[in-house]
């Protein structure tokens, strides 16, 4: 009788009681800008105003995690000595952002073990942060920097799409969020999520700057600084999010965002059916309060119908950087300077392509057909294994293609090759070591 009463007892008890809640919801964010150099000031440009946006909005800094070689605001070549804009007389955005892994620490392993969240891997390195989020949590991943069909650079080495999207299912198998979205910044990054590279079931969305055959580009040439501010798709989802907050949707802004930048196709990826959720369970909801309206304001009415007229696309930066520098040059000596840079530019463009014409022609055994066929294709990678091999065997013998981006350009060569039927994985290395042994 009594254990009866008791158990009765206790079933109302429980009946009674509220459920309780699930544990609360976090945000996370992990900011990626991959390249190096005082020419890629708008790479580095864009993650710093990323950071002020969620920070604006709330999310604390032990729960952002950036990257990026940190050369910029100091450079000799910089005018205006700690301070980055983002936008042609734009505030600063480089004030407070953290210095979690800069330098050698701007590395695809570390980044892979970062949103991982192996803390062991990163013991001793940077700030040693990692992702520490859990089931309930939202994860924001910005990156930005150059890209080739199936990979992106850092500033001494390659992400592969295969690698990313291994460690994108390791986050989800260990329950590291609830929700994902990512942004990429860069040429041919619909190559990193497109077919069955990013499953659909997986809880992420992505959105990328352009297709998987295409540049992404720069935009704000600021005569001043002598450089690109900023990127077309991350000025405009940025633009976006400062002038109306976070209270869209995900959908919203992909879709504003699409429909602004006009010079690419940007794409979406993964898992759709969560794109009506607003922008803030993943950039924060806090109110921007005086921050926002700072940002708001320098964000004018004609920069939203200009979506950035001076654009140009992500290879012929470095050109239009040095034909600008000579044509606003000062004296004779500085316009003479300038032209000689562009001369030597466009000198070793043609050394890096005709050294891939030199590895397509030993591989495809002079069948000028055949090579002309792989130098004018345009294909996404499926043979990874090939195709890292090979990237890895140009960077070695040939170019580092995280540290000459002409180089990185070339990859698409080695991935046709990879998946033509004509070629095989020894045919293709032994040709790189030859056309590039001295």
């Amino acid at each position: 009788m009594f254990l009866t009463v008791m158990l009765v007892s206790l079933a109302t008890l429980a009946a009674a009681s509220p459920v309780q809640p699930d544990a609360e919801s976090k945000h996370w964010a992990v900011l990626v800008a991959g390249s190096a150099g005082y020419f890629n000031y708008r790479h580095q440009a864009d993650v710093c105003h990323a950071y002020q946006i969620l920070h604006t909005h709330g999310i604390p800094d032990e729960r952002i995690i950036v990257f990026m070689m940190d050369d910029i605001a100091k450079s000799s070549e910089n005018p205006t000595k700690g301070i980055i804009i983002n936008k042609l007389n734009g505030t600063d955005v480089y004030h407070g952002v953290p210095k979690d892994y800069t330098g050698r620490e701007v590395t695809p392993e570390n980044f892979l073990n970062v949103i991982t969240g192996n803390k062991e891997a990163m013991a001793g390195i940077g700030s040693g942060k990692v992702l520490e989020s859990g089931p309930n949590d939202h994860v924001f991943i910005n990156f930005v920097d150059h890209g080739a069909p199936g990979f992106v650079g850092f500033p001494s080495k390659t992400l592969s799409a295969k690698e990313l999207n291994s460690a994108l299912e390791k986050m989800h198998t260990k329950k590291m969020y609830k929700q994902l979205v990512f942004y990429m910044e860069a040429c041919e990054s619909g190559s990193m999520f497109e077919g069955n590279l990013l499953p659909k079931n997986m809880d992420i969305f992505a959105t990328t700057a352009a297709n998987a055959h295409e540049s992404s580009y720069a935009c704000y040439y600021d005569k001043y600084r002598r450089t690109f501010l900023g990127d077309v798709y991350s000025i405009k989802w940025m633009e976006d999010t400062d002038r109306v907050g976070t209270s869209e949707s995900l959908q919203q802004q992909f879709q504003t965002v699409k429909e602004q930048t006009k010079s690419s196709h940007v794409q979406e990826f993964g898992d759709l059916k969560f794109d009506t959720e607003a922008i803030q369970e993943f950039l924060g909801g806090a109110s921007g309060g005086h921050v926002e309206q700072q940002l708001k304001r320098i964000t004018s009415p004609d920069a939203i119908k200009d979506y950035c007229a001076d654009k140009v696309s992500s290879p012929n930066v470095p050109l239009a950087i040095l034909y600008n520098r000579m044509n606003d040059a000062k004296t004779v000596e500085e316009q003479k300077e300038t032209r000689v840079m562009l001369a030597e530019e466009l000198m070793k463009r043609n050394e890096i392509a005709g050294v891939m014409k030199r590895i397509v022609d030993g591989a495809s055994n002079a069948n000028g057909a055949l090579t002309e066929e792989i130098l004018n294709g345009k294909t996404s990678p499926s043979n990874f294994d090939c195709a890292e091999a090979a990237v890895d065997a140009f960077s070695a013998h040939c170019y580092n293609v995280g540290q000459v981006d002409f180089a990185f350009r070339q990859v698409y060569a080695l991935v046709n090759m990879c998946e033509h039927s004509s070629f095989n994985t020894t045919k293709i290395l032994s040709s790189i070591a030859a056309a590039c042994q001295n």
